[in-house]
């Protein structure tokens, strides 16, 4: 029973969409309250926090091995709350190995409420972060990625009431976005495109759309091999499904490409 409950949670990581892992080499932060503040290790001041465990007598820790695997796989931190009849564990972190190679390489920490907060993912397992993913009231509102490989998030995914709303995309990776695409309940509807980079949308194209809705379906269904939404057998209170806190990211970004102005 017990092995049967860890490889059903684990399956279930690797079916939906998490995103966090080991390390990364660029440290960065910003006022976007979407975006995980990133250490230069790649884990972000948050869940690192979390997921500490060793000598805290308010923390414990619990470990299981899946079907395959040599090693346990799957780690759970709990947090410690209330006394006596009120005592009880609160999930606050979880890490999986999905590979099985004995490294952890997806990690999603929760609020007090056993809600997620962020998660990291090692995607192509390099030992790097290449995904990292905020959450707000339990469901996911940002994800970024790296797909250069340089330790540097290249992509950035917004979403809006549980639906895709703006993907930013560095084509030239010079560190801004010069192509924004820009959806609508989810249904990919225009892509702008800076041409000389100069950071304004020069035109907004709509050939390249059907290229581009492969790409993003086939990038998600890539990334949700290294991750998953809540469905860990202990943080059954987890909510899933995207939502984005900034719910105006959409008509600001059609107001910017009316007027000429710099795309968010």
């Amino acid at each position: 029973m017990k092995r049967s409950a860890c490889v059903l949670g684990l399956t279930a990581l690797l079916g939906l969409g998490l995103a966090l892992g080991c390390g990364s080499s660029r440290a960065k932060t910003s006022n976007d309250p979407n975006k995980p503040e990133i250490t230069p290790k790649g884990f972000s001041k948050d869940d690192k926090a979390r997921c500490e465990w060793h000598n805290r007598t308010d923390r414990e820790v619990s470990e299981a091995t899946a079907a395959g695997a040599m090693t346990p796989n799957l780690r759970r931190v709990y947090q410690i709350v209330g006394e006596g009849a009120d005592r009880k564990k609160v999930l606050i972190c979880l890490e999986v190995d999905t590979n099985l190679d004995g490294v952890k390489d997806v990690m999603r920490t929760f609020n007090d409420k056993g809600e997620p907060l962020h998660e990291e993912a090692d995607t192509n397992y390099d030992g790097r972060v290449d995904s990292w993913s905020t959450y707000a009231n339990g469901r996911l509102a940002s994800q970024f990625q790296d797909m250069k490989g340089n330790g540097k998030p290249d992509v950035w995914k917004y979403y809006t009431n549980g639906k895709l709303s703006r993907i930013q995309r560095d084509m030239n990776h010079d560190g801004n976005p010069d192509v924004w695409e820009i959806y609508v309940l989810g249904h990919l509807e225009r892509v702008g495109v800076d041409v000389d980079f100069d950071g304004h949308v020069d035109r907004w194209d709509r050939d390249e759309m059907s290229r581009l809705a492969t790409e993003t379906r086939d990038g998600d269904k890539g990334s949700s091999k290294s991750s998953g939404g809540g469905a860990d057998a202990g943080a059954s209170s987890a909510k899933a499904g995207p939502e984005e806190t900034d719910a105006g990211a959409q008509a600001s970004d059609a107001g910017a490409a009316k007027k000429g102005k710099k795309a968010p």
